[in-house]
C-alpha cells in the first residue's frame, strides 16, 4: 500500500490504482460523466482535471503514486470545468419534463454543480433523427457521446456493438480555439463531429449500455416515457435468473390512476459494480399474478404431501424453501429429487476429495483480476454471461490472455483479443472436456502424485518439426563509385528465411482434444509474464458421463497448481440446494412437483394444483457462484399460500414468514446463524461486496484415486447439445414479454446453408428413439457445426433428446 493526500486527506491506496477510484474509495467527490470503474479510461468529458504534484493531470488515468499531492479543484480547474459544462448544454434539448433520466442525469447534476446559468457558446445543430436498436432506443438528440455506452460494451461485455461514427456537424467557429479553455475547445470538437453507431449482429441485448448513459440518450424501448425516474421505489435483490445473483433493483410504482396494485416498470443496476445479463434486466415480468387463497385447494395440497414419495423441483427456490424441502423430508420421509443439483452436489463431492477443500476458490473478481483465464465445458454466452463478461474483462483490462475451449465457437470470445495472442478458442470434439484437463495438469501441475506424473509421460513422445526462422545473412556488393568510376566491396545484413529442424516433446492428449502442437506453442507464448491464473468449469463438465473422474481432476488442478478454479452452478440456486438437501436419483410413487410436472404441482407459473409465488414474489436468500449468501426482496405482492404454510402444517410448526429459516441454514455445510434482516446488500465506495456473507469453507482429507482417460466416441452424424439462447434461462424468463426466443433449434450460418435451412423453417429431430419438430433460428452468434436444442420452457419435449449429456447424435430434417 501507498499513502497520498487528497484535499489534505491523507489516503491509502493500492500501487497502480487510478487516482478517480481512491478518490472516490475515500469519499472525495471528483467529477466525472464518462468513467466506468471496471473499465479503461476513455478521457471523453475531461471533467476529472486535478493538480497532482503541482501538474494538472486527468484523475481517471493518473496512478497514484507514493507521496502524491492532489488538489481536486484549483481556479483553472474550476474554469475549465465550467466551459466543459457549458459546451454539454450546447443544443441539448430540453425534455426534461419527459426524459427518462430526467431527475437522475448526470447532465443536470453536473450543470447545477458547475452552476452553469448562462451559455457563452453556439453552433447550428444538425437532424439527429431517433434510432431504435431492439430492447433498446437511442436518441442522438440527447447523446453527450460521453462513450460510455462504447467502452462499456468493449471493456466490460465484451460485444463492440457500438462505436463512435462521423454526425456530419456544422464546424465550430475558429475563434473558439484562441478564446476558449484548451480542454473545453477539443471535447467539444469532438463531439461535435461523433455520434454512437450501432451493429446489430454483434448485440446480445445485455442493456448494460442503457445501464451506464448518464443522459437517457440509449434506453428501455419498453421503458421510454412510461415513468420519471423519481416516481419509481428501488427495491434492492438479487438476480433470480442466474447463480451470479447480482445485485439488481426492482423500480415499482402503481399500475395506473385506476389500478393501485404495483407494477415493475424497470431493472437497473450499479454498473459501477456488477453488470447484468439481458434476461435479468428485460425478464422481470413473470410474478404468478392468479393466485389467492382457496382453502379447499390447500387441503387438497396437505393431502397429497401426506401420501406422497418423492418431491420432485429445480434450483429456481430460494435457501430458505430448500430448507423447507430438507424438514419434510426428515418428517414425511418422501425422497427429494432436483436433477441440477444432485449432479453439483456429487461434483462437487468427488471435487473436495481431491482439492481437500469443500468449496471451489475462484470468484468472480478473481477472474476479473486474472490474466490468464481458462474455460473449459461451459458455453459461456448463454450458461454464464457474467462469467463470460469477467473474461473478457480480464483480457482487455489486465494485459491479459484466455483459452476458451468448446465445441460450439463464439466469434465474440474470438474478439475478446488477438487470435492465437491473448485470445485463442479451441472447438475441440464434443465430450473430450477429459482430456483438457489432463493437458492442463501436465503443463502447470508440480509435485503430482506419483500415478498421475508416470501417466502424463507415458503420453509423451519426441517428436521433430520443421521451424522456419529469420536470420540476418551478410552480403556482399560491389558498388560503383558514380564520381571516381571506382568499384568496391560493400557489406550489409539481409534478412533471411530459413528452414530448421528441431525436435519437442508431444503428449497424445492433443490427439484427443483434436488439436496439434501449435497449441502448445500458442499457450507458452500466452503464459509470458502471466502470474494470476482462473480456471472456469462448466456444465458440460458437470453432466458428462464421468464427471466424477472430472472433478477429481478439477480438484487436483485447484491443489496442485497456480489456478484458481470455479465451477459455475447451474442454476441460480444450485449451489445453495446442494448443500442443504439430501437428494436422491429417481423418483418413486405419488410425486409432487414444485414448478416441475408430477402428480400434483406446486407452480409459481400459474398452472399447477396450488399456486406458489415467483421470485420476485419473496423474500429470502440465494447462494451465488461467489459462495455468498445474498438476500431478496419481495418486488410484487402474492395473494396465495406459499411454501412455509403448507410447512407448518406438515411439520406442527408455528413460522410466520419463510425468512425466519435463514438463521437455522445448516452450518455444517458453510452457512452462518444470521437473520435475514441482519444482511446487507450493496456495494461500497472502495467496491468491496458489503452483501450478505461468504460460506465457510471446510478443510478435508484429500483421496486422489481416480481413472485415467478412457476415449469416449461421438457418433459421426448431427451432433446436437443442450443449451438455451442468450437471454432464456428458465420458464420463469419464458413468460417474460421483452424476451421472445422460441423454443427449438438454433444453429450457425454455415450449418444452417449446409442442410438448407433457414430461420422459420420447422425440422424433425430425432435422438433417443424420440422424434421433436422444432422452429430453426439461426444464430449468427455461434459457428461451427454443432446445433444447439434449447429446453428454456416448462416440460419441453426438446428435454428427452438428451440423456446422460448436454450432446447427443441426432437425425435432423427439414418437415
Amino acid at each position: 500500500m501507498i499513502t497520498l493526500t487528497i484535499d489534505g486527506k491523507t489516503c491509502q491506496a493500492k500501487e497502480g490504482e487510478y487516482l478517480l477510484n481512491v478518490a472516490r474509495a475515500n469519499g472525495i467527490y471528483i467529477p466525472a460523466i464518462c468513467y466506468l470503474t471496471r473499465c479503461s479510461p476513455t478521457l471523453a468529458c475531461r471533467l476529472c482535471l486535478v493538480e497532482a504534484d503541482e501538474k494538472q493531470v486527468y484523475a481517471c488515468n493518473a496512478k497514484v503514486k507514493e507521496g502524491m499531492r492532489v488538489k481536486t479543484v484549483t481556479e483553472s480547474i474550476a474554469k475549465e470545468r465550467r466551459a466543459i459544462m457549458e459546451v454539454y448544454d450546447v443544443n441539448h434539448p430540453l425534455q426534461c419534463g419527459v426524459c427518462d433520466q430526467s431527475g437522475d442525469c448526470e447532465l443536470q447534476n453536473n450543470t447545477l454543480y458547475m452552476k452553469v446559468d448562462s451559455q457563452s457558446y453556439a453552433v447550428q445543430d444538425v437532424h439527429r433523427p431517433t434510432a431504435h436498436w431492439g430492447v433498446m432506443t437511442y436518441d442522438p438528440g440527447l447523446c453527450i457521446v460521453c462513450e460510455k455506452c462504447v467502452t462499456v460494451c468493449k471493456d466490460m461485455i465484451g460485444s463492440n456493438a457500438l462505436s463512435t461514427v462521423k454526425r456530419g456537424a456544422e464546424a465550430l467557429d475558429k475563434s473558439y480555439k484562441e478564446s476558449m479553455p484548451k480542454d473545453a475547445y477539443a471535447m467539444w470538437n469532438k463531439l461535435n463531429k461523433s455520434l454512437i453507431g450501432f451493429e446489430e449482429d454483434k448485440c446480445i441485448d445485455c442493456g448494460e449500455c442503457i445501464s451506464v448513459c448518464p443522459v437517457g440518450a440509449l434506453v428501455s424501448t419498453d421503458f421510454q416515457y412510461r415513468s420519471n425516474s423519481w416516481e419509481l421505489t428501488k427495491i434492492p435483490a438479487s438476480n433470480p435468473h442466474a447463480s451470479d445473483c447480482s445485485l439488481m433493483y426492482y423500480e415499482v410504482k402503481h399500475t395506473s390512476i385506476e389500478d393501485k396494485n404495483p407494477t415493475i416498470y424497470r431493472v437497473t443496476n450499479e454498473h459501477h459494480y456488477a453488470s447484468l445479463n439481458g434476461a435479468t434486466r428485460f425478464g422481470y415480468d413473470f410474478a404468478n399474478t392468479t393466485a389467492s387463497k382457496d382453502e379447499a385447494q390447500f387441503e387438497e395440497a396437505i393431502a397429497a404431501f401426506k401420501k406422497a414419495q418423492s418431491i420432485k423441483f429445480n434450483s429456481y427456490i430460494t435457501n430458505e424453501e430448500a430448507l423447507i424441502l430438507e424438514k419434510l423430508r426428515e418428517k414425511l420421509g418422501v425422497k427429494l429429487i432436483n436433477e441440477d443439483a444432485k449432479r453439483y452436489q456429487n461434483f462437487m463431492s468427488a471435487y473436495a476429495k481431491a482439492s481437500g477443500s469443500s468449496l471451489y476458490s475462484a470468484t468472480l473478481e478473481d477472474i476479473h483480476n486474472a490474466n490468464f483465464v481458462v474455460s473449459v465445458g461451459s458455453f459461456l454466452k448463454s450458461d454464464a454471461p457474467s462469467v463470460k463478461y469477467a473474461f473478457n474483462n480480464a483480457i482487455t483490462l489486465n494485459k491479459g490472455a484466455g483459452l476458451y475451449f468448446h465445441p460450439i465457437a463464439d466469434p465474440h470470445i474470438e474478439g475478446f483479443g488477438k487470435k492465437g495472442k491473448t485470445i485463442e478458442t479451441i472447438a475441440h470434439r464434443p465430450m473430450n472436456e477429459e482430456a483438457i484437463l489432463f493437458l492442463l495438469l501436465d503443463l502447470f501441475g508440480k509435485d503430482l502424485p506419483q500415478d498421475v506424473a508416470d501417466y502424463l509421460t507415458s503420453l509423451k513422445e519426441k517428436r521433430v518439426k520443421t521451424i522456419t526462422e529469420t536470420i540476418k545473412e551478410t552480403v556482399v556488393e560491389i558498388v560503383k563509385d558514380e564520381e571516381t568510376g571506382e568499384e568496391k566491396e560493400v557489406k550489409k545484413m539481409v534478412p533471411k528465411k530459413v528452414e530448421t529442424q528441431v525436435e519437442y516433446e508431444y503428449t497424445k492428449l492433443l490427439d484427443s482434444i483434436g488439436s496439434d502442437e501449435t497449441l502448445l506453442d500458442t499457450i507458452n507464448a500466452m503464459l509470458d509474464k502471466k502470474d494470476s491464473f482462473a480456471l472456469i468449469v462448466g456444465e458440460d463438465v458437470i453432466f458428462h458421463p464421468k464427471s466424477e473422474n472430472m472433478a477429481r481432476l478439477c480438484g487436483m488442478i485447484e491443489k496442485y497448481t497456480p489456478f484458481n478454479v470455479m465451477v459455475v452452478p447451474t442454476q441460480t440456486n444450485t449451489l445453495g440446494v446442494s448443500l442443504i438437501c439430501q437428494l436422491d436419483d429417481e423418483a418413486e410413487g405419488f410425486t409432487i412437483g414444485y414448478n416441475e410436472k408430477a402428480n400434483y404441482e406446486l407452480s409459481a407459473l400459474g398452472d399447477g394444483n396450488l399456486d406458489m409465488p415467483a421470485l420476485n414474489q419473496q423474500e429470502g436468500t440465494f447462494t451465488s457462484l461467489d459462495k455468498r449468501v445474498v438476500p431478496t426482496n419481495v418486488a410484487l405482492p402474492y395473494g396465495g399460500y406459499v411454501l412455509n404454510d403448507l410447512a407448518n402444517v406438515l411439520l406442527e410448526e408455528d413460522v410466520e414468514y419463510t425468512i425466519e429459516y435463514t438463521q437455522s441454514l445448516p452450518t455444517a455445510q458453510g452457512f452462518k446463524a444470521i437473520e435475514f434482516d441482519e444482511l446487507s446488500n450493496e456495494y461500497k465506495n472502495d467496491r468491496t461486496q458489503n452483501r450478505g456473507y461468504e460460506l465457510n469453507a471446510a478443510s478435508l482429507e484429500c483421496e486422489t484415486s481416480f481413472s485415467f482417460l478412457e476415449k469416449i466416441e461421438m457418433i459421426t452424424s448431427s451432433v446436437i447439445y443442450k443449451a438455451n439462447p442468450i437471454n432464456q434461462f428458465n420458464a420463469f424468463t419464458a413468460k417474460a414479454k421483452q424476451l421472445d426466443d422460441k423454443n427449438g433449434l438454433y444453429l450457425s450460418e454455415s450449418l444452417a446453408e449446409t442442410l438448407s435451412l433457414a430461420s422459420g423453417d420447422k425440422v424433425s429431430i430425432s435422438a433417443n428413439n424420440v422424434e421433436v419438430i422444432a422452429d430453426v433460428t439461426v444464430d449468427n452468434q455461434i459457428e461451427g457445426e454443432v446445433a444447439y436444442v434449447s429446453y428454456f420452457e416448462k416440460n419441453s419435449e426438446t428435454e428427452q433428446l438428451f440423456t446422460n449429456s448436454r450432446y447427443n447424435s441426432a437425425t435432423i430434417k427439414k418437415v
